[in-house]
């Protein structure tokens, strides 16, 4: 005779059709760059306002001397800048694109989408009104 086993329901292991995780991880993509994005604009201003600490030293070590150039470090310093400004502006754009293309179904019920984009963009401008302002300020 034979054992009667009890047979166990098998658990599903397709993916569900609305996955969440996906926007999250994209989310956490966007800071991602926007860290990074904020950490080339901060190295930027300070390569280029040591330029004007270098400038001071040497005025003070030698008074009445002209006022030297501010060398190439006002000039890195803003490229830093711009770089940074760039990077935040395209993966706003990026993210932009990419959470248009999600089902409403992966997107948290209460989630405002306009508000992570409208923030990035807004640091990304500011960026490059920063690099216009030490290039200003340095001529």
């Amino acid at each position: 005779m034979r054992a009667h086993t009890a047979v166990k329901p098998r658990r599903s292991t397709a993916m569900p059709e609305s996955d969440p995780r996906v926007f999250f991880a994209a989310e956490r993509t966007l800071l991602a760059w926007l860290r990074t994005g904020l950490t080339i604009i901060a190295l930027g201003f300070v390569v280029a306002r040591f330029g004007l600490f270098l400038q001071l030293l040497s005025a003070q070590s030698q008074p009445g001397s002209a006022q030297p150039h501010p060398g190439p470090s006002a000039a890195l310093g803003v490229t830093f800048v711009v770089v940074g400004a760039i990077a935040i502006l395209i993966a706003t754009l990026q993210h932009h694109r990419f959470v248009a293309t999600l089902p409403l179904s992966d997107l948290p019920r209460s989630y405002n989408r306009t508000f992570a984009v409208a923030l990035s963009a807004v640091i990304g401008v500011l960026g490059l009104l920063l690099s216009a302002y030490l290039s200003i300020s340095h001529a």
